[in-house]
């Protein structure tokens, strides 16, 4: 059985989290949010700063083994943290996350390649910059949700791979949703190398930032979770070494797209989460001091149904992440279906819990001079992050 009571380790790491996220992450991301232009806060000098002592911390490594230095950290442990840091800033968690893909799929795939793993898993475990962080790339301008779509060969990506000499060379276009495109050091592609297979014709393929060809389009500009940089990323006959080719195309294509969503959807529920413990605290303490018909506001029914509504859906979603981080734990990549299902329950949660905090702050609470607006707006990304919850919901239901 899941053991409730956290471990020291688990202790240490979520109160150095937590000071982190308010003393530093927090105000940052405040700051960021309110640029006008996304581009801008990829230049901004308190964002690298932020994310450069976030790496010094080492919250971009949990994950990596500590035999090529990161932290070996277990899945719920990881989770903690990601909730603890997302209940102050969800925009640099949403870019922590998939900024260390890049490094985690080479040391999963080809453990065996020594020269990748020197060369991107090993620095990037030892940077302290921010600046070796990480994208993968699978959504296209005509390719989104239907990714999932490995039945029908008709649905394929567009981005190629054609066989050369020595290796490949990717052309194509990535759409605007590759978080940390426009900042990452390097990619995980995913390139169609057999259109006949559809989707499974798909290779997962390594391409460094700086490969010629390789160019990195402008900044969404997005309602909410604005530190995190999505941008498109586009291929004019990049060519790879064949080394760079970390799984070819076929059947076993959707087992390794479903263990990346497995375990992305599981972070994406803790910064939900986390999101909603942001709303929530700041709400349940407005409303013990705001005073409106002779008593404080959390004395009102209405308001105290809003309340513990929010915190039993706060700790109803973690209970459930934490079941698929112990899956994951026990075989990894985990248990598919319990990893969308909570992912689909949190997120919905935060949407529907971080409105309702909102409204207990009344007319402060869709003033910016108050944090629970941008829980509010950033709750509002997380429905679609790596997959809408639609279809998430009917590739759960199918496993049923």
């Amino acid at each position: 059985m899941v053991d409730f009571e956290p471990t020291e380790t688990q202790r240490q790491l979520t109160a150095t989290a937590a000071d982190f996220g308010r003393e530093v992450l927090g105000p940052a991301e405040v700051e960021l949010d309110r640029i006008a232009a996304p581009g801008e806060v990829a230049r901004s000098e308190r964002f690298w700063g932020a994310l450069s002592q976030a790496f010094s911390l080492g919250f971009h490594k949990m994950a990596l083994p500590e035999s090529c230095g990161g932290l070996g950290l277990d899945p719920q442990t990881i989770g903690m943290v990601w909730e603890e840091l997302a209940r102050w800033a969800p925009g640099f968690v949403a870019t922590l996350i998939p900024g260390g893909i890049t490094p985690q799929l080479i040391n999963f795939l080809v453990p065996d390649r020594k020269n990748l793993i020197e060369k991107f898993v090993v620095p990037y475990c030892e940077d302290t910059t921010g600046r070796k962080i990480t994208a993968w790339c699978s959504s296209e301008p005509e390719v989104g949700c239907d990714g999932s779509n490995y039945h029908d060969p008709s649905v394929r990506h567009h981005t190629g791979a054609a066989k050369r000499d020595g290796g490949f060379r990717l052309s194509g276009a990535k759409s605007d949703f590759v978080s940390n495109g426009g900042i990452a050091n390097a990619y995980i592609v995913f390139a169609c190398m057999n259109p006949q297979l559809g989707i499974k014709g798909s290779g997962a393929f390594l391409v460094p930032g700086d490969t010629p060809g390789l160019t990195r389009g402008r900044a969404l500009d997005k309602v909410g979770l604005r530190a995190l940089n999505q941008a498109p990323i586009f291929f004019d006959e990049v060519d790879i070494p064949e080394e760079y080719l970390l799984f070819p195309c076929g059947d076993l294509y959707p087992m390794l797209h479903n263990a990346i969503i497995t375990v992305g959807n599981l972070a994406v529920g803790y910064i939900a989460v986390g999101i909603m413990r942001g709303a929530y605290e700041f709400a349940l303490d407005h409303a013990k001091k705001r005073v409106q018909w002779g008593r404080p506001i959390h004395g009102h029914q209405l308001i105290a149904e809003k309340l513990l509504r929010c915190h039993s859906a706060i700790e109803t979603a973690r209970a459930f992440l934490y079941k698929g981080s112990w899956r994951s734990r026990l075989n990894f990549p985990g248990d598919l279906k319990t990893s969308l299902a909570a992912k689909i329950y949190a997120t919905e949660s935060a949407v529907t819990q971080t409105a309702e905090m909102v409204q207990v702050l009344g007319g402060y609470g869709i003033s910016k001079e108050y944090p629970v607006e941008k829980f509010a707006r950033d709750a509002l990304l997380l429905r679609i992050m790596d997959g809408t919850n639609e279809i998430l919901l009917h590739k759960a239901a199918a496993l049923l």
